[in-house]
């Protein structure tokens, strides 16, 4: 018997029957021809803290390898809503109890046959396997009823549904599950008797011998005065047997030869009993499930999240009190406020300047900034309201990075090979996020890198996010939109962590100079006050 508990082993033992394996691909791709095979993490994962909020999806569902599913967004409006028709209908409480009913249950069986294959003992391995599939065969049945109940409206889940109803009611599907229920009731049915003799054990049919459990315990019953002390011995719990608990399965198996050996042809036969679409479902469905379920708490605190207006022709970004989901799950664990922020570039606009000050959320901003861009890509609900976002051809971020001896190279040296390396790449479709570039070089140098970089930008007609400390970037083209970080109006060392549309007011580089010279109103406050 070969069993596995891998998703993608255990489809290509599968042999699924062309009438009911028609008419459905897949939940994550209208077409599956485009699907990609396989992914790695990009590079502006860890930037935008994606890598933080995927680590958080994924935990406990590591059998399922999602990552590579997160990592490739879509460049197809119609491969976008294709994602959010089934999002939607996840989101109907009816149905989506039904399909999480219907993935515990396949969870439960993966694990099972994940436990298989530390059991030694080949009875106990077929049994389990056994009940294995007696849980597919009962999830499979319950979940067909669960889409017939609640019928679908996405094209996804309802050629799923067809798909399932079919299989459901096919002879293949339906002979397994009659099998597997006649092993199940027959071994349930075996009855024997254990004799004890000192250090012997001796297994027998048994012969109608009356249970004695009742008259030892109405015997003894009369000594018990009061409390006392319990005597009871537990046992190991353990799933592997013992050498002595092997040893009486084997005389179980010696008296009833003709069953273990309908139990052991049947674990051979089917090994491939998982049906491909299943399978294929099973995983991607978790793709949807785990992010509902990582965005539920920061609804319940109040949080917006909505289904952006995607576009490949229209350069517009929008998105009202959107937020960093990754600090925002960190802030309503602690029960601490979120702030939230717009952002909107229209008509002509492509480019975002924030300056401010230091600690004032930009880098916070930056982060959502390109989240709403990689979450909207990838067909799921972004953070905020409103939201209409560009699909890029290619996402990238150029943030501080730390000083990498092997390249032989000084920081600021190492900024602008990497900022070279992306605008040979980009397209005037791609989206690059700048974050505190330049903070090691001179003001001079940076302003006249930082000028030359944006007009590269300009150029393109690139939708670009660029935080810095240089508020000549902010007025450098009419493309470019001014923000600022602000801080409270009567105490200018508090940050509000709110970023609004201003003109940039030259005191961002100049707070950042006079903090480095210990002579800030923080810094000189501290000193009066004592």
């Amino acid at each position: 018997m070969r069993v596995t508990d891998s998703p993608d082993a255990a489809a290509g033992q599968a042999t699924a029957d062309p009438e009911h394996a028609a008419g459905f691909g897949s939940i994550l791709f209208d077409d599956v021809s485009v699907a990609p095979t396989e992914a790695t993490e990009p590079d502006y994962f860890r930037d935008l803290n994606l890598d933080q909020v995927l680590d958080a999806i994924t935990a406990g569902r590591e059998q399922y390898g999602l990552e590579p599913l997160f990592y490739q967004p879509l460049h197809d409006v119609a491969a976008v809503e294709y994602r959010h028709e089934v999002m939607r209908d996840l989101e109907r409480p009816e149905l989506a109890s039904g399909v999480r009913a219907f993935a515990s249950s396949m969870h439960a069986m993966r694990e099972q046959l994940a436990l298989i294959d530390k059991l030694r003992d080949p009875h106990q391995r077929e049994r389990w396997f056994l009940s294995a599939v007696a849980l597919y065969c009962k999830a499979v049945r319950e979940f067909a009823a669960a889409l017939a109940a609640n019928e679908p409206d996405s094209r996804g889940l309802s050629a799923f549904a067809r798909q399932l109803a079919a299989y459901a009611e096919s002879d293949r599907f339906t002979e397994l599950a009659e099998e597997t229920t006649s092993l199940e009731t027959e071994l349930g049915e075996v009855r024997y008797t254990t004799l004890i003799k000192g250090l012997r054990v001796t297994v027998q049919p048994y012969a109608d011998e009356p249970d004695l459990t009742d008259v030892v315990e109405e015997t003894f019953a009369r000594f018990r005065q009061g409390a006392v002390e319990d005597y009871h011995t537990g046992f190991a719990n353990s799933l592997e047997t013992d050498p002595v608990e092997k040893r009486i399965l084997e005389q179980v198996a010696e008296l009833n030869p003709e069953l273990f050996a309908r139990l052991r042809d049947y674990g051979e036969r089917r090994a491939g009993y998982l049906e491909e679409s299943i399978e294929r479902f099973d995983r991607e469905v978790q793709f949807y499930l785990g992010f509902l379920e990582y965005i539920e708490p920061l609804k319940r605190a109040g949080l917006s999240f909505s289904y952006p207006r995607v576009s490949t022709a229209e350069k517009r970004m929008c998105a009202r009190q959107a937020f960093d989901l990754a600090l925002a799950h960190k802030l309503v664990q602690d029960a601490q406020q979120v702030v939230c922020n717009d952002v909107e570039l229209s008509g002509a606009e492509r480019i975002v300047v924030i300056t401010g000050p230091n600690q004032g959320g930009k880098t916070t901003f930056a982060r959502a900034f390109g989240q709403l861009h990689h979450l909207a890509a990838l067909g799921l609900p972004v953070s905020g309201s409103d939201t209409a976002v560009f699909l890029p051809d290619r996402l990238f971020t150029h943030f501080e990075r730390e000083e990498d001896l092997a390249t032989l190279r000084g920081k600021f040296e190492d900024e602008l090979v990497r900022l070279h390396e992306i605008l040979a790449l980009a397209t005037g479709d791609s989206v690059l996020i700048m974050n505190e570039s330049f903070n090691s070089t001179t003001l001079r140098d940076a302003l006249w890198v930082g000028e030359k970089v944006l007009r590269a930008v300009v150029e393109r007609d690139m939708i670009c996010l660029c935080v810095t400390f240089i508020d000549e970037l902010a007025s450098l083209a009419p493309s470019i939109v001014s923000m600022m970080s602000t801080v409270a109006p009567d105490d200018p060392t508090v940050r509000t962590f709110e970023v609004i549309r201003k003109p940039a007011d030259g005191l961002a580089y100049a707070v950042a100079i006079a903090e480095k010279h210990g002579v800030s109103y923080r810094q000189l406050k501290r000193r009066v006050t004592g």
